[in-house]
């Protein structure tokens, strides 16, 4: 499996990609994005299995890039791991086609539940 790791913190998508280790998910090809237009660069040639995206980033959010890729009929199973947790903002992503919304700062075992319900 081929996850895509989307956030304008170098820092943060190290920290996520060390939780997913963690969490034992470290066996899978883990490809990085700094924000929302380069992430959708990334997945027309990665092709990645899961999106894990933060929200708020420069050029392009999160929510711009999943909308995007909706409207392009690609449907990646997308989440986001960010500090924007508010319930509109859940329902905005869920209507959107978000499969889940991780809020940070996040665990191991918020990797562990969340993702083991989406990684098979």
């Amino acid at each position: 499996m081929k996850i895509l790791v989307v956030d304008d913190s170098t820092a943060m998508r190290l920290m996520i990609i060390k939780t997913l280790r963690q969490a034992g998910f470290g066996d899978n090809d883990v490809v990085q994005a700094a924000d929302g237009k380069l992430g959708l660069e990334k997945i027309e040639e990665e092709n990645p299995d899961l999106v894990l995206a933060d929200w708020n980033m420069p050029n392009m959010t999160g929510i711009e890039m999943l909308q995007a890729l909706r409207e392009a009929g690609n449907n990646v199973t997308f989440g986001f791991i960010t500090t924007e947790a508010t319930p509109p903002m859940r329902e905005l992503a869920k209507n959107s086609g978000a499969k889940f919304l991780i809020s940070k700062p996040f665990t191991v075992e918020m990797f562990e539940q969340v993702l083991g319900a989406v990684i098979t």
